[in-house]
């Protein structure tokens, strides 16, 4: 199994149930495909560096996961689809992950 990072990027203009819809969306697909949820992180309204979609700000949201490629392929392909994403980039993270290692990371203090 791989691990992912996934940053996307919605219309700053989304009303809270448009905004939450799109996050349902996005964390049912992942289960689905055969994935898991490690971390899900609103980051909130930001600055963009650069104009998208004639839009100077930009509602940012961060998913660590972990999954297949076809995971990545699906979760792309959905995102590319949906207008109310402008944007999103994914970044393999780890080639061979162990999911046993994940509770090794957050327990240990």
């Amino acid at each position: 199994m791989k691990r992912y990072e996934t940053i996307f990027i919605t219309h700053p203009d989304l009303v809270d149930e448009d905004q939450q819809n799109v996050f349902v969306k996005v964390k049912d697909l992942i289960p689905k495909q055969g994935g898991t949820i490690l971390k899900f992180d609103e980051w909130g309204l930001k600055n963009l560096a650069y104009e998208i979609k004639k839009q100077t700000r930009g509602y940012y949201t961060y998913i660590d996961y972990t999954g297949g490629a076809g995971l990545v392929k699906e979760l792309e392909r959905v995102m590319g689809i949906d207008d109310r994403i402008m944007k999103y980039m994914t970044v393999l993270t780890n080639e061979a992950f162990d999911p046993a290692s994940i509770c090794l990371l957050y327990t240990s203090d």
